[in-house]
């Protein structure tokens, strides 16, 4: 692809898509990958993400909705969704703050404990098995690069218009 764009357009220099678009090949993979290890769990990726910032909260596993929504990067409207689905399937509970009356939390309940502990193991095997094909030096370079190059997109004051939301 570069080299026809070099052939057609000489005075462009196409090389950032040896980059971008590797990443974006590698992102879709990686996606694939990941969601499947989700699904032996019976959760989305979304489900997963909420499981998840509960269970680092430490005991009591639990978050206001704020906080929730915060850690993973959604609206209140997606964050309420997802914890529909979650309460329904008993993993999660919504109560009211013990340290506040007025406010309410979302908690992780013994089954959500149980079913997120599995479920971050089995992630963290399939992550690990994932960057497997890459040695120490390169998943060294790898990770001070993208946090380099993040670092940039996520600068204070910055905004991306483009930014897809997380759902």
């Amino acid at each position: 692809m570069q080299a026809e764009w070099r052939r057609e357009r000489p005075e462009i220099d196409p090389s950032p898509q040896g980059i971008i678009g590797r990443l974006h090949r590698v992102a879709a993979y990686l996606t694939t990958e990941l969601e499947a290890v989700y699904r032996e769990f019976d959760l989305s990726t979304g489900e997963f993400d909420v499981l998840a910032a509960l269970r680092r909260a430490g005991e009591p596993y639990e978050r206001t909705p704020s906080e929730l929504a915060e850690r993973t990067m959604i609206t209140s409207g997606g964050l309420t969704k997802r914890c529909d689905r979650l309460e329904t399937a008993g993993l999660i509970e919504r109560r009211v703050a013990e340290s506040d009356r007025r406010g309410r939390v979302v908690a992780l309940t013994p089954a959500g404990l149980d079913l997120i502990d599995r479920a971050y193991a089995a992630h963290m095997r399939n992550e690990h098995r994932l960057i497997a094909a890459l040695d120490e030096d390169d998943r060294g370079a790898l990770q001070g690069g993208l946090a380099r190059w993040l670092a940039h997109f996520e600068a204070p004051g910055r905004v991306i218009e483009a930014l897809p939301a997380k759902t």
